[in-house]
């Protein structure tokens, strides 16, 4: 390629930039294989076999980041990521992402926080009915207190903790909510 070739490519590429990145996200979906394709164009132009005057640069370099990116993608194709391995074998890794983990510790954390916020009866309630699945007539027995009581302090121990969650509450007991009142759907 002579040298005035290649400063044409240089400077339709430096011009053009946006534009090839653009025509070329477009062309394969992916705005980072683009950029990668024409970041190996640009170190091909001094490489580039010898050929006549390019009559087009705009088009010679969309073609010449263009036979890069097929290439890259057809590479790509070729290796089989671990995840893909595991799943061809059966061997799924059923743990959550870290992001999901990371997310689950939060609220945790949140509902610890929520709890340590609950007057004492309000927390030995939620976690019997709750946690321990006692029954809320044994509990109000156990606590010497009506059974009404202990759904009342239930209500509120659940709103509290949803409310801290940003979470609605499914009501199981009780008198069903009014029509204006919020829709309850996630149980705590």
């Amino acid at each position: 390629m002579s040298s005035s070739n290649r400063e044409t490519l240089r400077r339709s590429f430096m011009l053009g930039y946006e534009e090839l990145r653009a025509r070329l996200s477009r062309r394969f979906g992916s705005v980072d294989l683009a950029s990668d394709a024409l970041h190996e164009t640009w170190l091909r132009i001094d490489n580039a076999a010898p050929v006549g005057d390019v009559r087009s640069p705009k088009h010679y370099l969309l073609q010449m980041a263009s036979n890069v990116a097929l290439k890259r993608v057809g590479a790509e194709n070729r290796f089989v990521t671990l995840t893909d391995a595991k799943m061809a074998v059966g061997l799924v890794d059923n743990a959550p992402d870290p992001e999901r983990a990371a997310i689950a510790r939060s609220e945790v954390e949140a509902l610890a926080r929520a709890l340590a916020e609950l007057t004492p009866r309000r927390r030995d309630i939620l976690l019997a009915s709750r946690l321990n699945s006692i029954p809320l007539w044994e509990i109000a027995e156990s606590l010497g207190v009506s059974q009404r009581l202990v759904e009342i302090e239930l209500k509120h121990a659940l709103a509290h903790c949803a409310q801290r969650l940003q979470r609605n509450v499914t009501r199981r007991f009780g008198p069903k909510p009014s029509e204006g009142s919020k829709a309850e759907e996630d149980p705590i």
